[in-house]
């Protein structure tokens, strides 16, 4: 394929030689002509493994160019990616100032181009960028619309500095935002012969994807430091630890706890963070994640509690109380303290859990609920029904099958609060009357 590539920063630079190495036609485009002058000398203009042998090898076979035309770029290629960078903004917000830049000249130079070609970014934005932001200026300049008369595509990056040649070859994985079907299949084309595994998803969603990879890899790594700190202060070797926590892939390394739901307890994990936070303190080791997990967990309890207010409706149905499906532990569980809460406010409140029975609550299980929920033999339900029966509002916190066939559809019935995200969320969505929690 015919590719240009805006922008020749690590990114840019890596991505115009590698794909140009694959048998693309490449042309990189910068308002830098140091750059451009660098490239077309067969010199990457940045320190990197491999990029400086393999972008001589593809300039001195005719396969990679450079200028600073945008329009001799856009009329030398059939799709174009733009890597400009998106820095913060002094306050934390993101910088589009180049994005929005490089998109005016895209769209103007292809206004007087004509056909179709497919704009691909692949500069880290937050989600709406493209869609609120983007599109509409490159429609503008064009005068066509996109996803008709332009392709556009959200394709974001994977590559780490110091590797990034290495990263291009072996991806973790190809994720290709595509406002139209044709965009897609384009990006997918230009990597055809890369492995790993591709998802082609709406714009938004990649968007997103690139923030989710980088929250969850600073947040690894700052999990990592402050756990060496508190290892340290307490004489234990941290490599050690780290060593038998990353060999359980069956709950550490994984998916699992990994996917958007209800606030955590149970009589664990509540309570070993807060031994953990307390030993770091009494050592005089700051640690500003772990301290603030309860604290987070508590803010996503305080969301379910606001969609309740929100609705303005004073029944309220509960489905689920213990802390984990398929049992009666009702120790730290979340759905107890959003029933005490819920309680607490004047709600009229009805719940029901299948395997909750006031009379067989035993020991520290109904010594916990007599504490924090003394009212519950009065707000137990015999029934799914008779919740149902009560409720103008209800919150569904199990997958319980009994619970999930009564639900009703269409608006028909209750406001539906969806807490663990139902089978049949993505179809929900679309109705009036339903509210899924984090989705």
């Amino acid at each position: 394929m015919r590719v240009s590539v805006f922008g020749l920063g690590y990114v840019g630079c890596v991505s115009a030689a590698c794909l140009a190495s694959m048998g693309h036609e490449v042309i990189g485009v910068d308002v830098n002509p140091v750059k451009v002058d660098l490239v077309n000398d067969g010199k990457a203009p940045v320190v990197e493994e491999r990029i400086g042998e393999l972008t001589a090898e593809v300039v001195g076979s005719g396969a990679l160019r450079a200028t600073t035309d945008v329009r001799e770029a856009i009329a030398g290629s059939e799709v174009s990616l733009v890597c400009v960078g998106t820095p913060s903004e002094p306050n934390g917000s993101l910088c589009t100032t180049y994005l929005e830049r490089v998109t005016e000249q895209i769209g103007a130079a292809l206004a007087e181009r004509g056909g179709r070609h497919t704009v691909v970014f692949r500069s880290t934005m937050l989600p709406g960028t493209c869609l609120g932001l983007l599109v509409p200026v490159l429609e503008k300049h064009v005068g066509g619309t996109a996803g008709v008369d332009i392709g556009v595509a959200v394709n974001p990056e994977f590559l780490r500095e110091g590797t990034s040649v290495r990263d291009f070859f072996d991806p973790p994985k190809t994720v290709i935002g595509e406002l139209d079907p044709a965009s897609g299949d384009v990006v997918a084309a230009l990597y055809a012969d890369l492995p790993g595994e591709v998802f082609r998803v709406p714009v938004p969603t990649a968007e997103a994807i690139k923030y989710a990879d980088n929250a969850f890899h600073g947040l690894k790594i700052g999990f990592a430091n402050e756990l060496g700190a508190v290892c340290r202060a307490l004489g234990v070797d941290s490599h050690q630890v780290m060593d038998v926590f990353l060999a359980d892939r069956k709950l550490n390394i994984s998916p699992a706890y990994l996917r958007p739901g209800f606030a955590f307890g149970g009589s664990c994990l509540p309570k070993d963070l807060r031994s953990l936070v307390h030993a770091a303190r009494r050592a005089d080791v700051s640690v500003p994640i772990l301290a603030h997990v309860l604290p987070s967990n508590e803010e996503h309890l305080q969301r379910a509690i606001e969609l309740v207010e929100r609705t303005g409706r004073r029944k309220v149905g509960l489905f689920g109380l213990s802390f984990k499906p398929g049992t009666d532990d009702l120790r730290e569980s979340p759905l107890v303290e959003l029933a005490e809460r819920l309680f607490g406010k004047g709600y009229d409140l009805r719940i029901h859990d299948a395997n909750v029975s006031l009379s067989r609550l035993l020991g520290a299980n109904r010594e916990y609920i007599e504490t924090r929920l003394p009212h519950l033999a009065q707000l137990l339900a015999d029934s799914v029904g008779e919740v149902l029966e009560h409720a103008e509002v209800v919150l569904v916190g199990t997958k319980d099958p009994a619970v999930l066939s009564a639900l009703p559809h269409g608006g028909d019935g209750p406001v539906i609060v969806d807490l663990v995200r139902l089978p049949d969320a993505e179809a929900r969505r679309a109705e009036p009357g339903y509210v899924g929690l984090a989705w």
